[in-house]
């Protein structure tokens, strides 16, 4: 069973938009996803309530406290894992001894790079012997600023895979606050965001 972790220290790098919206990819493949959240915040499972019933199921993987995090129960296909800002020490081994795979979402600004930077050094000295893949996300992305060029040049000499770049838009904001992803609606109104996630999906899905 495939475990997804959205993982970066740094806060407001949009790892809640990220999770679940992966957990709604999944969904709508019909998958039996389950949306854990290791934030205090709880931004996952507070969205899953907002979620309305005829929408595709995603279901809630308790992660919380300070207890030991457990796998999902059987029956679960996919599992996705928010995270919040600052996870460190024995908290952070333990969430990504469940992972397959991390994403690690950031920002086009010189705090989310130096921040990255750090965690990424720590999380590759982590990970489970070439087990885990990790890739990179740019959030809130125009292409046309100094900022992007600064962040393409910081990604460029990490040796981690970009699976790509999400514009900034109220499309996210609006359906989050509704309990839906991008996955959940016509794809006609979010065209050119699903051409965005194409490659992040087709890594997800490798």
């Amino acid at each position: 069973m495939p475990v997804v972790l959205v993982a970066n220290p740094k806060g407001g790098v949009g790892k809640s938009t990220l999770a679940t919206n992966i957990a709604g990819y999944f969904a709508s493949r019909g998958h039996a996803v389950m949306l854990g959240d290791v934030d205090r915040q709880q931004s996952s499972r507070l969205w899953l309530g907002l979620r309305p019933p005829q929408a595709r199921p995603i279901a809630t993987w308790e992660a919380t406290g300070d207890s030991t995090v457990v796998r999902p129960p059987r029956g679960t296909t996919h599992a996705v894992l928010d995270t919040p800002a600052g996870l460190h020490g024995w908290r952070f081994k333990e969430v990504l001894a469940l992972a397959d795979r991390v994403i690690v979402p950031l920002q086009p600004s010189i705090f989310d790079i130096y921040a990255t930077r750090d965690f990424l050094d720590r999380l590759l000295e982590s990970r489970r012997a070439e087990k885990t893949r990790i890739g990179l996300v740019g959030m809130r992305v125009n292409a046309r600023t100094l900022a992007a060029d600064r962040l393409h040049e910081f990604i460029a000499g990490l040796g981690v895979p970009v699976l790509g770049e999400l514009r900034d838009t109220q499309n996210y904001v609006q359906l989050a606050a509704r309990g839906l992803t991008l996955f959940d609606i016509a794809p006609g109104r979010v065209q050119r965001d699903l051409e965005q996630w194409a490659p992040i999906c087709e890594w997800l899905d490798a």
